[in-house]
């Protein structure tokens, strides 16, 4: 089965996507829709290509809700959406204002 599709990212290359199955293993060139998918979930292009990964980063560094929060749009301004730079940074700032509500104990 083969499907047709117009992927988002200039980066990507194959010949053709379908389904393998065991009697019809993937060749190359050729690049599983499960895979295509599971990288969409697990490692989004706009939370950080290269040696750090977002998720990794908040988790090493122990961050709560509002800062692995800020952390996150911080890192994804103008990537997933580059119109929309702004709203992840205030994103970020509203995350980080909370988190200094809460240390002061006045969060509403």
């Amino acid at each position: 089965m083969t499907i047709d599709f117009a992927p988002e990212e200039d980066d990507f290359e194959a010949d053709e996507v379908r389904l393998a199955t065991e009697d019809e293993p993937c060749e190359q060139g050729i690049i599983l829709l499960d895979t295509m998918r599971n990288e969409a979930v697990n490692h989004p292009d706009h939370y950080g290509k290269g040696a750090y990964e977002t998720i990794n980063v908040i988790e090493a560094w122990g961050l709560n809700f509002c800062l692995g929060n800020a952390v996150k749009y911080i890192s994804r301004a103008g990537k997933k959406d580059p119109s929309k730079e702004l709203e992840d940074l205030e994103k970020a700032a509203w995350y980080i204002q909370r988190r200094i509500q809460e240390l002061k104990g006045t969060k509403e």
